[in-house]
């Protein structure tokens, strides 16, 4: 491989790796709107329910009723904030997950290309001091192209 088809291996495994941060960072974005309106939606329920008791008339029984049953939403909307805000914390994780194996892959991706580099390097001198030694010299470079093809191989899978 060539030292452009090895930078163009490595620009295309960098545009998939920021397609892929930006896909993640577009559902983090998504996850915070979703919070953000169920937070709105709760302060919204609180000020109507504050309006609501100003507002009332009732008898001393209907009141409490009145009361209860607000405090009743009150706490399904707070557990429902705590399940979004814990949705968010997993999807937080995931995507940071997500980069550490996407940092990772990329390490091992240029760790492989240095690998291609010096078996390039040394198919080059091999090339270079080829002399009457024929036979023990494609022996040595046989070897170095089984090397190259299992490396390709071992970074296609």
């Amino acid at each position: 491989m060539t030292p452009e088809e090895l930078e163009q291996l490595r620009i295309e495994s960098d545009l998939r790796i920021n397609t892929k941060l930006e896909d993640l960072a577009n559902r983090m974005a998504e996850s915070r709107e979703e919070f953000d309106t169920h937070i709105k939606q709760l302060k919204e329920t609180i000020n109507d329910i504050a309006e609501a008791q100003k507002a009332a008339s009732l008898e001393h029984h209907k009141i409490q009723q009145l009361v209860q049953s607000n405090a009743r939403s009150i706490e399904a909307l707070s557990m429902q904030a705590a399940e979004d805000r814990a949705i968010w914390s997993a999807r937080h994780q995931q995507m940071a997950e997500a980069i550490n194996r996407l940092a990772e892959i990329q390490e091992a991706a240029t760790e492989e290309r240095q690998e291609l580099r010096q078996a390039t390097i040394g198919i080059a001198n091999l090339l270079s001091s080829l002399d009457e030694d024929r036979p023990t010299v494609l022996r040595r470079l046989n070897s170095i192209e089984n090397k190259v093809d299992r490396l390709l191989q071992k970074d296609e899978e």
